[in-house]
């Protein structure tokens, strides 16, 4: 008769093995959707803030000056 023994490093290391798993899934499956959302044009796209922002360089310039 065989009797298996785990000690406290095993049992870490299969529950840190699960863990990494299932976020290695989750991560793969939301690059996945995000090429097929991609190719059916399903995906939103964000607008970038930062083109929006006016800055006048003059102001900037007479700033210097003074």
């Amino acid at each position: 008769m065989y009797f298996l023994y785990f000690d406290p490093g095993l049992g870490a290391m299969i529950i840190q093995g699960l863990v990494a798993f299932a976020a290695g899934i989750l991560l793969f499956s939301k690059g996945v959707m995000y090429k097929i959302k991609g190719l059916f044009g399903l995906n939103k796209e964000e607008e970038d803030t930062y083109d929006s922002i006016d800055i006048d360089q003059t102001d900037d310039d007479e700033a210097t000056e003074k």
